[in-house]
């Protein structure tokens, strides 16, 4: 492994490959740093309709494992670190009782359950590509896209090392996105 996501660079070009200990010394300046294959990327923070899309999915699924036993939901700013150079900060991350072993003083070192990113303007191309790849290749077995743009959830599984559309909704009809098949939610609902 050359250590660069697919086609992100020009062949030839050399570069410093990163890690957790380069990582874990940038400045907490409100910026979100994460590690891809070793190379930094940096976001803005996200905006306040982000925010909220984020809030509304904490509040219903927070609840909803909690009183279930179903494990633990957490929210960014939280590293989940894939390996010494992938580590990535999703908007919402949710662990089953089985991989609770995986949450440190660090972070959640290894595959959680479910990874959520909420798209923005400045995220949308490396959430649907180079973090999708990741989440793939970490095995990850579910991955929610939230577009409070086109106001869909889509949500997908892993199924032989690629990501299968599962479930999409929109509007104001329920719909149930894995791994919660009995959780009515109304995407509608989500958006400020």
């Amino acid at each position: 492994m050359t250590g660069r996501p697919r086609g992100s660079y020009n062949q030839g070009v050399t570069r410093a490959v990163l890690t957790y200990r380069d990582y874990e010394a940038l400045p907490a300046d409100g910026r979100r740093y994460e590690l891809h294959d070793g190379v930094l990327s940096v976001t803005p923070a996200p905006g306040t309709r982000h925010q909220r899309v984020s809030s509304a999915l904490h509040l219903l699924l927070k609840p909803y494992v909690v009183m279930r036993g179903l494990g633990e939901v957490l929210y960014a700013p939280i590293d989940v670190i894939l390996a010494d150079t992938v580590i990535v900060q999703p908007d919402l991350v949710y662990l089953d009782p089985s991989r609770a072993h995986l949450v440190s003083d660090r972070g959640i070192e290894g595959p959680p359950t479910l990874v959520i990113e909420i798209l923005s303007p400045s995220t949308t191309r490396m959430d649907r590509g180079i973090k999708t790849d990741l989440y793939q290749r970490y095995g990850v077995p579910y991955y929610w896209i939230v577009d409070a743009d086109a106001w869909t959830v889509e949500a997908y599984g892993l199924a032989e090392g690629r990501y299968d559309l599962l479930a999409r909704g929109s509007g104001a009809g329920p719909a149930a996105f894995p791994p919660f098949s009995d959780l009515a939610l109304v995407p509608a609902s989500l958006w400020p």
